[in-house]
């Protein structure tokens, strides 16, 4: 991949993070349906579908060049996770016990499930949240459901990838029953991330005017799917052949499969496009602006994982009494606030997470 690729990938998922938050930030209960626009566009769940592409992207890359060895790569995948997600989770059960004791009307709905902290712990730090046939909401951490289908992605491609043989057909047999229906039905947007890295890696000669097609049309089409109401159109056709509960129910947050298997489409030719121009032309953001993205993308993961819960926090401990713009500005503020605070004792400290680890195992 070269440089500038590299770059737009981390400019794209802080935007995309940036987009999952606002769309929280969105809901009447703390915006006042100032912002619901971007609620009835579901910007925010498309923007996870290019997190799955991006995940099987470079997942497929650094198992390639980096990760010569099972061990190697599940080391790898397991500090990436876990790095973030421990002190993710107890920032979660903390705000959200304090928050609650604070303002129990906040917690007051569908966004909070109260279940006993040891549960929330294990089925949020085993990723098994999603697993099977019914989800489980870690307190107000909505977010946290995508973790559950990555780590499940993980385990599947790292059977298909390191293993051969009985052990192979055994664990992908195993970890694809345990991982369940709604997860199942997104693993072709994540496998399109590799299908990307495969493509990228021959060097597909494509003309700059074919180059600049396959990163523009994709953008204009979606933005004509979106026009034309197709989301809804594909949902309700889903719900008309399998029935709404089962939909609702089984499927989970995989209920608009077929969309998202398009915007991971979309994704993926958008971003072979991208990367061809690339290599047409060079294109330099100049030092401090590359900079400042890889600074910002350092974030992405905490600001994805924690805003949730943060939204909810702030919101409980801001007074009503405030002017209603200030009021969302101060808490807007705050939430990206503690996401980048947090982001600098997690996911900016992986590197040396991993060389403690890997001393402790020498």
């Amino acid at each position: 991949m070269t440089r500038f690729f590299s770059l737009y990938l981390d400019l794209l998922r802080f935007l995309a993070a940036l987009l999952v938050l606002f769309s929280h930030f969105a809901y009447p209960r703390f915006t006042d349906g100032d912002y619901l626009f971007i609620r009835d566009l579901n910007l925010g769940s498309d923007a996870v579908v290019f997190f799955f592409v991006l995940s099987g992207l470079v997942i497929s890359y650094t198992a390639e060049v980096k990760d010569k060895t099972l061990r190697q790569y599940a080391f790898s995948r397991a500090t990436r996770l876990y790095s973030v997600v421990i002190p993710a989770l107890l920032l979660t059960v903390l705000m959200d016990g304090v928050g609650s004791r604070i303002a129990p009307a906040v917690y007051d709905g569908w966004w909070y499930n109260a279940a006993p902290v040891w549960e929330q712990l294990l089925r949020g730090w085993t990723f098994s949240n999603e697993w099977g046939l019914l989800g489980f909401r870690i307190g107000t951490n909505g977010p946290y459901w995508s973790l559950s289908y990555e780590a499940a992605y993980y385990l599947i491609f790292g059977a298909a990838f390191y293993l051969r043989g009985g052990w192979r057909a055994g664990l992908l047999v195993l970890f694809c029953f345990f991982a369940g229906i709604s997860v199942l039905l997104l693993l072709p947007v994540w496998l399109l991330g590799i299908a990307v890295y495969k493509v990228i890696k021959q060097d597909v000669a494509l003309t700059v005017p074919q180059a600049w097609g396959m990163a523009v049309v994709p953008v204009l089409f979606y933005a004509g799917c979106l026009w034309a109401g197709l989301p809804h159109i594909l949902l309700a056709g889903t719900e008309a052949v399998f029935g709404q509960a089962v939909v609702k129910v089984l499927f989970g947050f995989s209920d608009e499969f077929l969309w998202n298997t398009l915007i991971g489409a979309l994704v993926a030719l958008h971003l072979i496009g991208v990367a061809a121009l690339a290599q047409h032309k060079d294109f330099n953001l100049g030092t401090r602006a590359a900079a400042a993205v890889r600074w910002c993308a350092g974030a992405t993961f905490t600001i994805y994982i924690i805003h949730y819960p943060a939204l909810q926090f702030f919101d409980a401990l801001l007074p009503d009494g405030m002017e209603k713009y200030v009021r969302q500005g101060v808490l807007l503020f705050a939430v990206l606030l503690l996401c980048f605070a947090t982001a600098e004792i997690s996911e900016r400290r992986l590197g040396w997470f991993r060389r403690k680890l890997s001393f402790r195992k020498s």
